[in-house]
């Protein structure tokens, strides 16, 4: 299946230029009838039964599988979760770092994974980054880590300007776990977790998964405590609430996620076409050089999929009035910046629609 085969799966793209995948990506349309039908068999079968219930934990198995796959990771190292925050308040309860512990990270982090690091009892060092270029940042980040530092903590790709953060680099460098905010990479970049300690998927976004699904990557799944437990993270329980985990990540599972939505996300991890990250920075490129001739774009090149500017007036007014022109992008609340998702399903048309509207401006 060629980029251009699979953009015709997605209903919204024959009515908007759809460039809002940060956010919520497109729907398509096996997505949509995987979930109805799994909505349909629950109303028509109810929802129990043996049949019921080891179809459903096959799903599970089926989908773990398949983002284990995109990641790079074995199926054991991956836990199923309802978001990015989920996953971030996992690692954050199960490493349970105290008043004299450290973590490391930036002021462009978003909250998904800010409230977690607020909600720990370890102080957190922010290095303020800026815009600046990944070696810039890279060197201000390294230099807020002390002897008391146990944890890095930030973005993949930050989700304000766009820009791709030495993740793996500073691992490297520092020795330190890293807890990566995977929200703007998985599904729009090449990713291999294999090295990082703590890896969060909002599959939602770039995977065009139905809401309230996610993943968390745990390379090594005994040196985290399960703090958080649920009935799907249990191997066998007293009636004290001792417990016994399940082998690998899958202990750190959030809990029941909806299996509609479950059903939805494991057709939607196969409408991944050829070539789609190729395509994807593709778009990105060709969406940078455009809006620079008019505007001041603030993503520097070959970065991500997302691409941020800075228009003039009011982003969020600007925002509005594109979406009622057809054009759907996201304005960034106290930034100044309006931002632009490139997905392999963004076409020259649905760029030169945007053009078009923001010259209406």
């Amino acid at each position: 299946m060629t980029c251009e085969e699979a953009r015709g799966l997605f209903p919204v793209l024959e009515r908007l230029a759809y460039l809002n995948a940060g956010t919520f990506g497109p729907l398509a349309r096996p997505t949509l009838a995987a979930m109805a039908a799994q909505t349909q068999a629950e109303a028509d079968w109810g929802r129990g039964g043996r049949p019921y219930f080891e179809g459903m934990l096959a799903l599970r198995e089926r989908v773990r599988e398949k983002l284990g796959g995109l990641l790079a990771v074995e199926p054991d190292r991956v836990a199923l979760t309802s978001s990015t925050t989920d996953g971030c308040n996992i690692v954050l309860s199960g490493l349970g770092l105290g008043e004299g512990d450290e973590i490391v990270t930036t002021e462009r982090e978003h909250f998904g994974l800010l409230g977690a690091l607020g909600a720990s009892s370890a102080r957190v060092r922010v290095a303020e980054i800026g815009g600046r270029p990944a070696a810039e940042a890279f060197d201000l980040i390294r230099a807020q880590v002390t002897p008391k530092t146990r944890l890095l903590a930030l973005q993949h790709v930050s989700w304000v300007t766009g820009h791709r953060l030495p993740a793996d680099e500073l691992r490297e460098a520092t020795g330190l776990p890293i807890l990566v905010d995977g929200a703007q990479s998985a599904g729009a970049l090449p990713v291999d977790a294999r090295a990082i300690d703590y890896y969060t998927v909002s599959a939602q976004k770039w995977l065009c998964g139905p809401d309230a699904t996610g993943a968390l990557v745990v390379r090594d799944p005994e040196s985290l405590r399960v703090a958080l437990p649920s009935y799907f993270g249990q191997a066998g329980y007293e009636p004290d609430g001792g417990f016994a985990p399940k082998e690998g990540a899958a202990r750190f599972d959030s809990g029941w996620l909806p299996p509609p939505a479950l059903a939805g996300l494991d057709a939607a991890l196969d409408v991944q076409p050829e070539g789609r990250f190729e395509r994807a920075a593709a778009m990105a490129s060709r969406c940078r050089e455009l809006l620079a001739e008019r505007y001041e774009v603030v993503t520097e090149p070959g970065h991500s999929t997302l691409v941020s500017i800075r228009p003039e007036g009011e982003p969020a007014e600007l925002a509005l009035r594109l979406f009622e022109e057809g054009v759907l992008v996201r304005d960034l609340p106290g930034t100044g910046l309006l931002r632009v998702s490139c997905g392999w399903w963004t076409s020259e048309e649905d760029l030169e629609r945007l053009l078009r509207a923001l010259a209406n401006d």
